[in-house]
């Protein structure tokens, strides 16, 4: 499945099964992508965590963390900001409670992303205005 076929199936607010099957697709090019940058599809991996992000889970920050550690291609194509589908304070509360390495690994980089005003007038809604914006 390439992008456009996963937005034209899933859309950009996925749900229900739809939204398991963006979660094992994700996982899937996560996994190609640290095996050797180049082999997971970046931009499909994107438009999943856009998808995840819509759906405001926090059952999904570190799985859009893995996506965007995968490898430096990745790191550059998903924004810092997929992951607080939830709202910044809301992810950030999830992962200090996390015991995994990632998490704390993905708290710091968020921390530091605020403190260089990556956040500054982030709203979840403005986010995904802006990712419509981009696929329509």
């Amino acid at each position: 499945m390439d992008e456009d076929e996963s937005l034209r199936r899933y859309g950009l607010h996925p749900t229900g099964t739809n939204l398991e099957e963006v979660r094992c697709l994700l996982s899937a090019h996560t996994r190609l992508e640290r095996r050797a940058q180049g082999d997971g599809d970046t931009e499909l991996m994107k438009l999943c965590c856009v998808q995840l992000f819509n759906a405001g889970k926090l059952e999904d920050v570190l799985l859009i963390w893995r996506a965007k550690a995968a490898g430096m291609d990745a790191g550059c194509s998903i924004d810092i900001q997929l992951l607080c589908g939830s709202g910044l304070a809301e992810t950030k509360a999830h992962l200090s409670k996390q015991r995994l390495p990632e998490a704390a690994a993905a708290l710091a980089q968020l921390n530091r992303c605020e403190a260089a005003g990556d956040f500054t007038h982030f709203s979840v809604a403005a986010q995904s205005v802006q990712y419509a914006a981009y696929y329509m």
